[in-house]
């Protein structure tokens, strides 16, 4: 096992509190599927958390809902509405269920490769950490870029309009 790469000793929870307040803008939580594969990105921290998927979203996403630094936006995989319950049994009540969960939240759905190129892209720079579930249905992971959470995309573009403007 490498130093990116920890199992479940380590307690997820501990490990989310301990991060969330020096993380922000730019870093990544993935909440995954078991088959998750552990990547050798040494910016990448893959936690085994023998944990149910919608514990892990839902306590992680409540974290980043309780922190006046940060919020979080969300990518799901694209091919996930293609797999069917006799292909990955347990897909349509984790599709209700998921539902319920981010439905005030949104989501951007992309194809699996975009989104692990975005991630990929992200952590040459900025920390990610990746939360294996005991989910094994294909294409569920659901990915979570932290942005500001008290600075818009609206309040960055009326910035940089203004700056242009500035410099003219």
């Amino acid at each position: 096992m490498t130093s990116n790469q920890v199992d479940h000793a380590e307690d997820w929870k501990h490990t989310l509190q301990r991060l969330l307040p020096l993380w922000g803008h730019r870093n990544w939580i993935v909440i995954s599927d078991s088959a998750y594969p552990a990547q050798s990105n040494p910016g990448i921290l893959t936690l085994a958390t023998g944990a149910d998927h919608f514990l892990l979203l839902k306590t992680t996403i409540d974290a980043i809902d309780n922190s006046s630094h940060m919020r979080a936006k969300l990518y799901l995989d694209s091919e996930f509405k293609l797999v069917t319950e006799q292909d990955g049994p347990g897909s349509t009540l984790y599709r209700q269920t998921l539902t319920r969960l981010i439905e005030d939240r949104g989501s951007q759905t992309l194809p699996h490769d975009a989104i692990i190129a975005k991630l990929d892209e992200s952590a040459k720079q900025f920390r990610v950490l990746i939360l294996k579930s005991t989910l094994t249905i294909p294409y569920a992971s659901v990915f979570i870029e932290l942005e500001c959470g008290y600075w818009t995309s609206e309040a960055e573009e009326r910035l940089r309009i203004s700056e242009s403007k500035r410099s003219r």
